[in-house]
């Protein structure tokens, strides 16, 4: 796994997605990954888990976070809620990238019922060593940034 300059992130799963976040964390520490885990507490859902996760990426007590639910689908969602955070559902290693390069995605989020564990390991690994490019994805990057402005009233 390429090295990052942030070496600690959060991590959170609702029930459904409590295996795969375990490989996904210990996969991190083998990395030199200090991560959090911010997981649902017995009485909470995935909106609960992606709000505070989601939360604390934007208040900048992390700059990347990994979230796991039964598709990734609801926690991206939720996620997307939080002004000034962009999640994305990955698929595959080429979204994990283009998450980043085109859309600077800030939280990765992964289904326990649509990917195996060890295809979420090599996406995870695509997403982190991935960077914003910038460029022609800057300014779309920027209208979302409006979007989310006009609707939520942050700069």
């Amino acid at each position: 796994m390429p090295e990052m300059p942030e070496k600690t992130i959060a991590i959170g799963a609702d029930d459904a997605g409590v295996p795969m976040k375990d490989e996904l964390k210990n996969y991190l520490v083998e990395h030199g990954y200090q991560v959090e885990d911010l997981s649902a507490a017995p009485d909470e859902d995935y909106p609960d888990v992606a709000q505070r996760v989601a939360e604390r990426v934007a208040g900048g007590t992390y700059d990347r976070a990994v979230l796991v639910c039964g598709t990734g689908i609801g926690m991206a969602i939720t996620a997307n809620k939080v002004p000034g955070v962009r999640a994305a559902q990955i698929p595959d290693t080429y979204s994990a990238e283009r998450a980043r390069k085109s859309n600077d995605a800030q939280i990765a989020c992964f289904g326990v019922r649509t990917l195996g564990v060890e295809s979420a390991k090599l996406c995870l690994e695509h997403w982190l060593g991935s960077e914003f490019a910038g460029g022609g994805s800057a300014p779309k990057v920027e209208k979302i940034k409006q979007v989310e402005s006009r609707y939520h009233n942050v700069a």
